[in-house]
Order: C-alpha cells, then sequence, then structure tokens
C-alpha cells in the first residue's frame, strides 16, 4: 500500500426501516486504523449504508487519494459502479429517486479522490465487515441519537 491508497470498509443498519439507525467506517491508512460511528433516531437502512461512506470521507484529511470502498449494500455499490448516480444527477434524482442530499454529497466528497467499490457479502466470513455492522448496531443501539434532518426532510416532517 502506498502513501495514497486507503482501505475503507462501511455498513449500515437500521431497527425497523425506517427506524433508528447507525453507521459503521473502518479507515485502514498504512499501519493506521481508525473507527467511526454515529446513531440516528429515525432514518434507512439505505441512508445508513450511504452515510457510513460519507463519514468516511468527510473524515480524510487530504485529497487525492485512491480509495478502495468495501461494502455489503448493492444498491450504493452499483449506484457507484455502474453509473447510476451520474444519470440520477443528471435527471435532478426524477421518477422519486430517494435520498438526493446524501447522494449530493458523496458525489462532492467523490471528486476529490479516484474511488473504487467492492461489494462484500454482509454478515459472512469478512471480520470488517462484521465489525462495521457491530458498529453500526451499537450506534443505533445507543443513546444519544441524532436527528437524520434529511431524512425527515424528504418525508415531509
Amino acid at each position: 500500500m502506498t502513501n495514497n491508497e486507503l482501505t475503507m470498509y462501511t455498513d449500515g443498519a437500521s431497527r425497523g426501516n425506517p427506524g433508528p439507525g447507525g453507521y459503521g467506517a473502518i479507515l485502514f491508512w498504512g499501519g493506521h486504523r481508525k473507527e467511526l460511528s454515529q446513531g440516528y433516531k429515525r432514518t434507512t437502512n439505505n441512508r445508513m449504508e450511504l452515510m457510513a461512506v460519507i463519514a468516511g470521507l468527510q473524515a480524510l484529511k487530504k485529497d487525492g487519494l485512491r480509495i478502495t470502498i468495501y461494502s455489503d449494500s448493492q444498491y450504493v455499490v452499483k449506484a457507484w459502479e455502474q453509473g447510476w448516480l451520474k444519470n440520477w444527477i443528471a435527471t435532478n434524482f426524477k421518477g422519486g429517486k430517494k435520498n438526493k442530499d446524501l447522494w449530493l454529497q458523496f458525489y462532492e466528497l467523490a471528486k476529490k479522490n479516484s474511488i473504487r467499490f467492492v461489494w462484500v457479502r454482509g454478515h459472512a466470513d469478512n471480520p470488517y465487515n462484521n465489525r462495521c455492522d457491530e458498529l453500526a448496531t451499537t450506534a443505533a443501539d445507543g443513546g444519544g441519537l441524532l436527528e437524520d434532518e434529511g431524512y425527515e426532510e424528504e418525508m415531509g416532517k
């Protein structure tokens, strides 16, 4: 691994969909490891999957990195790897595509680096994905839950 390569594992969870939720992310940079997590009062699983990626990217202190992100979310992986997101942005999320606020936030962060997503099977034998799941569910079940303002706004609350 060179100085401009970072590996990230991410996962999101919600207790009910919608319901209390959380995300977990692990960043690997050289010999360093950083874990991130946060819980929200009312959100969805897809929002937390995406929020894990955003939180990981926001934690970076420099741009121009080559980043490999491992996720068990087909929604997140395919949106980037198969170009869905570019189409959603080009059509202003026409047809009721959800999570516009988070996708636009992710897109701005993604432009600063070279990002590749790799899908991993959830709840299987990948110890880092399992740790992210543990971080996400612990955050969802914990105290100090934040408001997911984007979700509430999208739902018209």
